[in-house]
């Protein structure tokens, strides 16, 4: 039986390069749920679809082929057969991702594929209702959080790296809002499962949290 575990947390928490992290030590796969919603996304915006339009969203997802790679062990997502890891990061893509991800065919779609990963391997999973909603029978539940100014920080030094022009309190104001739309959507909202553990990077290192979940893996499989 393939062990998985789901990490679910707030935008800005650090879930991706913690699983990803994680992952690599543990040999298992790491899926980057919140990467398949942003292709989508990119695909909307790219068409000219109103990310707010659910009706077009919604009858677009057929046109849409969502697949995964790994390549020197980086997560690649294709989008109808293109590389497109190199256009899903920007600030539009995410706030997009954010009102799309809420809507019933747009969950459908990727849910399956998720959960047909997670059935035939041992896999990391991060998102926001992955272990409430996909993979409510996984091992491990993880909810990584961190507070507003941190996340928003981090965010703000990943931007400054690359090159881009942006405001601290601007970047805190969105991801406020983000929370906000996550936590308070009609579909699979952004919540803490029942049996997940609470870890709250704010004042922890990036190895410390790596360390407490390869910790709770090792209790769970001992």
């Amino acid at each position: 039986m393939a062990f998985n575990v789901a990490i679910d947390g707030p935008a800005g928490a650090g879930k991706s390069t913690i699983a990803k992290r994680a992952a690599k030590e543990l040999s298992y796969i790491y899926v980057d749920t919140g990467a398949m919603y942003r292709a989508m996304a990119l695909y909307f915006l790219r068409k000219g679809i109103s990310p707010k339009d659910e009706e077009a969203v919604s009858a677009a997802c057929d046109e849409i082929t969502v697949t995964l790679s790994t390549e020197n062990g980086d997560q690649q997502v294709f989008l109808n057969g293109e590389n497109v890891n190199a256009f899903i990061r920007t600030e539009e893509v995410g706030k997009a991702t954010s009102i799309v991800s809420a809507y019933a065919k747009v969950r459908q779609k990727l849910t399956q594929l998720q959960r047909e990963l997670a059935a035939s391997a041992d896999l990391i999973m991060d998102g926001r209702d992955i272990g409430t909603c996909v993979l409510p029978e996984a091992q491990v539940k993880i909810y990584l959080t961190a507070s507003v100014e941190t996340r928003g920080k981090r965010r703000f030094l990943e931007l400054q790296e690359k090159g881009e022009i942006c405001e601290l309190e601007q970047i805190c104001e969105d991801i406020r809002k983000r929370d906000e739309q996550d936590m308070n959507r009609e579909i699979s909202p952004l919540k803490q499962a029942k049996d997940a553990v609470l870890v709250d990077s704010s004042n922890m290192t990036i190895e410390e949290v790596v360390n407490r979940i390869l910790e709770l893996v090792e209790q769970k499989r001992s």
